[in-house]
């Protein structure tokens, strides 16, 4: 089966010589074998590091751009001033807001009413941002 070179590399046979033809035909083979002409894209595949950064906060679940800042805020006034002082946010992942509280009567209390206090926190921040309360005794 003779090999047939593509019209973009098609040399009229008056002009070829001996040593060119190797040459040529070791630029086909390559041509056919990497399935181009120019040489590879160093940038490709490359990720950015704000896509990269992107990526992760979305599967963290903070991609809705709140800041820490906000939170605490945010918790705040859901909680009040008393429980404010006892309480703090640690982290939100996948919508679950962990809490850190400093003692066991203060969890008690916080477990009895954290379905009014997920309500508020989710009409502050958005029923997206927030779907659970967690909280952590320490």
């Amino acid at each position: 089966m003779k090999h047939k070179p593509s019209k973009s590399s098609y040399i009229p046979r008056s002009k070829r010589t001996r040593a060119g033809k190797a040459a040529r035909f070791r630029e086909q083979v390559l041509r056919d074998w990497l399935g181009c002409d120019e040489p590879y894209d160093l940038n490709d595949g490359v990720t950015s590091a704000d896509a990269l950064m992107e990526g992760i906060l979305e599967k963290m679940g903070l991609s809705q751009g709140i800041n820490e800042e906000e939170l605490r805020s945010s918790w705040g006034k859901v909680a009040g001033d008393f429980i404010g002082q006892h309480t703090k946010p640690e982290s939100l992942r996948d919508g679950i807001l962990r809490l850190h509280v400093l003692q066991p009567a203060m969890r008690f209390h916080l477990e009895q009413s954290k379905a009014p206090l997920l309500k508020r926190l989710q009409e502050e921040l958005g029923a997206d941002t927030i779907r659970d309360v967690r909280f952590i005794l320490g």
